[in-house]
């Protein structure tokens, strides 16, 4: 289903119009009928054979342009009404204006009132409105001379629009839930009911919604779609939807029922274009009335270069109150006060760019990773980004991966552009590289010391380190990350330092160095890099500090076989039998069974340790 809308200016008999075409009075309330002038949204159904279609006919004066923005979003087809007794008024100028930022893919004119016009006149007025017309939507529109009075035209029109709407693509019945709510009331018995233009997917009833901004989860009840009762509605449709879960207070135009793909922001990039009329008043904040969906919604337009020429540039729209957009969402901007129009565009997130015949997909996930950066994104926010079903982006993100153009971090998971987080391990494997010449007898960078010389969020680091490290760009060893393949290489100075250090008089003594004591001898030292090779020693185990104490490698090796000989041969083992075992004091024996314990080689009954099952069994093998 597609949907028709009107425009022009008051009095040039719009909703005259559309009771000829439909059999409806579009003017809903009782004000409007004994005024003769439209002042909110109305709404009608349109056939011609099997064709159908919505009609939503707008107020044209200019004291209800807002409540015109609510109805225009949803138009595909539209139908300009120019009364021939008058012409082009200021209205259908700024409709039109307005109207060229929306969805707006057709336009067909409809010249009313010509039957008070002789044929000389009527061919002026034609003439003249075609030349009022020239640059804007309307400029190459078929126009339909007519009179509502007399019926004169209304079956060619109506051919007319039955062409055009055929002619349409079909909205994206399989696109996220999509339903800008313009209306909201209760009916007794049944509750709460929104209506509105459902721009994309597809409602059943029985279905779970949410009511955005407030995020509140509702359930179908029914469905109507003018007037008829459906258990479905597809993209375009004008429904109306029975939510009895949901107090009307909680409801407003400019609510939108959306799917679970869908957060509301407050914050997005936008493509803008301005109006050349506006252009001298354009700064680079700029309060704006924003008119998104069926919302208006009060905001700042921000550039970082102020737009000289009618184009299409990059902003930033940061509204006050939140509302459900994605890429491809059109909008227009009003000023605060005079409300005249400043432009409009769309959120960004699709590259229009894109080469013809590629995946529709690829360039949306191109731009919503840009978007993005290293911040990176779920798979909810880039289902909301590049406006599919959760369900879709699934083998979106796996043909990502598999392609190379997504990296996934983890806890919590994210995406992000390869191309941009290889940028990063490049900035990291320099920094390394640098690290590994500089100090070879180094372990490598520690988190905390990467994310201080890149400049970078430790807590994002962690999350690429650990990405690099799965892929086996980097390596970890100990808390410190390393180019793969990286050695410790000890200068000759380190080396003579700690051979001389820890050679004792006695090579089968157990006896430790306290680690106080050599410590400060290190330091006494003054040769280059040493406590950093301390801190390798350390982390590869060549060292190995107990308590307050430092046992070399070897020496904790030799005790460990004695321990492990006598606990298969006696089960169980007191401290002083331990310590009569490997020659020491209870100073030192105490430190050592308490070491053992922690690293689950050694478990403790009372006063006595015996082996855990698992190091009983594998000493037996």
């Amino acid at each position: 289903m597609h949907i028709i809308g009107t425009a022009g200016h008051v009095d040039h008999g719009k909703s005259t119009l559309v009771e000829r075409l439909t059999g409806t009075n579009p003017d809903r309330w009782a004000q409007e009928r004994e005024r003769g002038m439209t002042l909110d949204l109305g709404f009608a159904r349109f056939e011609e054979g099997d064709l159908v279609a919505g009609i939503i006919d707008v107020p044209g004066h200019e004291r209800f342009l807002h409540n015109m923005l609510a109805g225009a979003s949803g138009m595909e087809v539209l139908l300009l009404v120019v009364a021939a007794t008058e012409g082009v008024m200021p209205q259908t100028r700024e409709h039109l204006a307005i109207l060229r930022f929306l969805n707006v893919r057709s336009v067909v004119v409809a010249l009313t009132k010509c039957d008070l016009l002789d044929s000389a006149a009527r061919a002026e007025a034609l003439a003249q409105v075609r030349r009022d017309l020239a640059g804007t939507i309307a400029a190459d529109a078929t126009m339909q001379s007519l009179s509502s009075e007399t019926n004169e035209g209304i079956p060619e029109l109506r051919a007319l629009l039955a062409q055009r709407l055929a002619a349409l693509p079909p909205r994206d019945t399989e696109a996220p839930l999509y339903l800008p709510v313009d209306r909201a009331f209760t009916l007794p018995g049944h509750g709460t009911i929104a209506t509105g233009t459902l721009m994309q997917g597809t409602l059943r009833v029985g279905e779970s919604v949410t009511l955005q901004p407030d995020g509140l989860r509702a359930r179908v009840r029914s469905l109507h779609v003018f007037g008829e009762s459906v258990q479905h509605a597809n993209a375009g449709a004008r429904v109306a939807v029975n939510i009895p879960g949901i107090a009307r207070e909680r409801l407003a135009r400019g609510s939108v029922l959306a799917g679970p793909e869908f957060v509301p922001g407050t914050q997005f990039a936008v493509q803008f274009t301005p109006l050349a009329e506006a252009l001298p008043l354009l700064r680079r904040r700029n309060p704006v009335r924003a008119s998104i969906g069926a919302a208006e919604i009060l905001g700042t337009l921000l550039f970082e270069h102020i737009p000289e020429r009618e184009e299409r540039v990059a902003a930033r729209l940061v509204l006050r109150t939140p509302t459900t957009a994605f890429g491809g969402v059109r909008f227009v901007l009003r000023r605060l006060s005079p409300k005249s129009v400043l432009g409009g565009g769309e959120i960004a997130g699709v590259d229009a760019s894109a080469p013809v015949g590629e995946d529709p997909h690829a360039a949306s996930l191109r731009a919503a990773l840009a978007e993005v950066g290293l911040a990176g994104i779920g798979r909810d926010g880039l289902a909301a980004k590049l406006n599919v079903r959760a369900e879709a982006i699934e083998e979106i993100v796996e043909t990502g991966l598999a392609a190379g153009e997504l990296r996934a971090l983890a806890k919590p998971e994210a995406f992000v552009g390869a191309a941009l987080s290889d940028a990063l391990l490049e900035r990291i494997v320099t920094q390394l590289a640098r690290r590994h010449e500089e100090a070879p007898w180094a372990m490598g960078r520690t988190l905390q010391a990467l994310a201080k010389e890149l400049a970078f969020d430790e807590s994002l680091l962690y999350r690429y380190l650990t990405a690099f490290v799965g892929e086996g760009r980097l390596a970890v060893r100990a808390g410190f990350y390393a180019l793969p393949g990286h050695e410790v290489r000890l200068s000759p100075g380190q080396e003579r330092f700690f051979a001389a250090a820890l050679q004792r008089e006695d090579p089968n003594s157990f006896v430790p160095r306290a680690a106080a004591e050599f410590e400060s001898e290190m330091r006494g030292s003054q040769i280059a890099g040493i406590a950093d090779a301390y801190t390798a020693q350390l982390a590869l185990g060549t060292l190995v500090r107990v308590g307050d104490d430092l046992y070399s490698a070897a020496q904790l090796t030799a005790i460990r076989a004695r321990l492990e000989r006598f606990l298969h041969e006696r089960r169980q083992v007191t401290v002083a039998e331990f310590r009569t075992l490997i020659d020491t004091s209870r100073k030192f024996a105490v430190p050592l069974l308490e070491w053992f314990d922690a690293r689950g080689i050694t478990i403790r009954n009372g006063d006595t340790r015996a082996l855990r099952a698992s190091e009983r069994n594998s000493t037996a093998r």
